[in-house]
This record gives structure tokens, sequence and C-alpha cells, in this order.
């Protein structure tokens, strides 16, 4: 697929939203995998992994992308269990770091469990790599807030 200039992203990012897929991945002791965010927007807080839908990709070979290039495992989509879709709204963020505009997502979530990940994680999006407690995930005050959304109120994390 053709990649986009940095001018023409900017004027999508400026004018529509995003649409993207997040992955709520939980090991056997309920702990959930975090990264610390290495760019913008939601640089400098521990954050689920995630990526954007390219255009003209199919739902399921984005998912089987991100989840590759997020952890490294090739994971089809029925291996997972869908969660919700999440607004995640950046008013003054973008990939641009330019303060005029922001970024909306419009967020895909879906949870995995696994056993254990790869030890050689990709650091182009996170520098560090957490599996966070529930109680951590509530306490640390510099996980985000668009991953505590995850949790926040969820049957499924209930308990």
């Amino acid at each position: 697929m053709p990649r986009l200039s940095e001018e023409d992203f900017k004027n999508i990012v400026k004018n529509t939203p995003l649409i993207s897929i997040d992955l709520v991945i939980e090991n056997s002791k309920g702990e959930i995998f975090l990264g610390w965010r290495n760019n913008l927007p939601a640089k400098g807080y521990w954050f689920v992994p995630g990526g954007r839908i390219l255009k003209n990709e199919h739902f399921e070979d984005a998912f089987k992308r991100i989840v590759k290039s997020e952890t490294g495992l090739d994971l089809p989509l029925e291996d997972s269990v869908f969660l919700g879709i999440y607004e995640h709204i950046y008013p003054d963020e973008n990939f641009s770091g330019d303060p005029a505009f922001g970024t909306h997502y419009i967020v895909i979530a879906y949870r995995i469990k696994l056993s254990e990940l790869p030890e050689n994680l990709p650091h182009e999006q996170h520098t560090e790599y957490w599996w966070a407690s529930l109680d951590n995930i509530f306490e640390d005050p510099n996980i985000h807030e668009n991953t505590l959304n995850y949790f926040n109120g969820h049957p499924s994390f209930a308990g």
C-alpha cells in the first residue's frame, strides 16, 4: 500500500476520525500487558497496544498486522473476544506535535488471553513493557485515561 505524505496524513488527522484496533492482552494471572508510549498522542503514558486500520485493508488483515507489529505474534481474530467500541479524543495532540489540531480515534477493542509474549518486543511505539495487575492499573497515575476506560465498569473485568 502506498504511504501517504506527512502533509496528506496531517490533513486526514485534522479533518476526520481514524479507525483503530486496541488489544487488551491478559495473561494467566489476570495481568494486563501495557507499553510506555513513545510517541504522540498519549506519549509518556502506559497504554495497551494497538494501531490504526489502513485504507483498503480488510479488518481481519488489520487485526493480524497490528497484533504482529505490537507483539511479534501471529494470532487470528477468532482467538480474541470483542470488548466494545470506544472513542479516544485528543483535543490538541497528534502525531506531528502541532497543537493546532487533535486526533480522534474510533477504537474497536479486543481482549486476548495469552500465557506469554516473545522476549524481543518492538520498540517503535513503546519503550518499555509491563504486566500490570488491575490494582496497578487503577492506582498508577501514569495509566492513560483511555486505557482505564477498558476496565472501568466493564463486566468482564469485575471482581
